[in-house]
């Protein structure tokens, strides 16, 4: 994420609040006033399926911006749901919109932002399309430059890869096992 963009959204932002987990920031068919600059925690935009499972469209941690495809939107078109407990910036969308209007640097490196998340979600469809998760796993590990993913982190990564977390344990624990094997 640009410094400068995070620079600019606090200068704009008229509240900081605190979101327990399984708390929503919004709602799908809400309607759009406030981009969120997440401080720390993380929050899913998740979508709901007719047969009530949620798909995790993205997950925003510190440093990030949440719903910033939702900036031109009347509604957001997914929910927003804590995962782990979060302190964020809230950011008038109108602010932004002027912002990008009369900004020059701030415009471009908006761009840029939304072409790197525009990458982001085209590597997590490629995963979700991975029929098992140990392909998930290392197709994951792969795109993040063959960082393995530390023990507290496996249950967002679960969610960010399309999983139960049980399933991902037992990969896990599959992949240890063998490696202890091989040595």
């Amino acid at each position: 994420m640009s410094e400068k963009i995070i620079t600019c959204l606090r200068g704009k932002a008229v509240a900081h609040k605190s979101f327990a987990r399984g708390e929503h920031l919004f709602h799908r068919d809400d309607p759009v006033r406030t981009l969120f600059v997440i401080v720390e925690g993380c929050v899913n935009l998740v979508r709901y399926q007719a047969d009530g499972n949620g798909a995790v469209l993205q997950r925003s941690t510190s440093g990030t911006i949440l719903a910033e495809a939702s900036l031109f939107s009347d509604r957001y078109h997914c929910d927003a749901v804590v995962a782990a407990a979060t302190e964020a910036l809230l950011v008038p969308v109108p602010a932004v919109r002027k912002m990008l209007e009369h900004d020059l640097i701030f415009a471009r490196e908006w761009m840029a932002h939304l072409s790197r998340e525009l990458l982001s979600a085209r590597k997590r469809s490629e995963i979700a399309a991975l029929r098992t998760v140990g392909a998930r796993l290392d197709a994951w590990i792969a795109w993040n430059d063959d960082a393995f993913p530390a023990r507290g982190d496996w249950r967002g990564l679960a969610d960010e890869i399309g999983v139960s977390p049980e399933a991902l344990y037992r990969e896990m624990s599959r992949r240890r096992r063998s490696s202890m094997r091989d040595h």
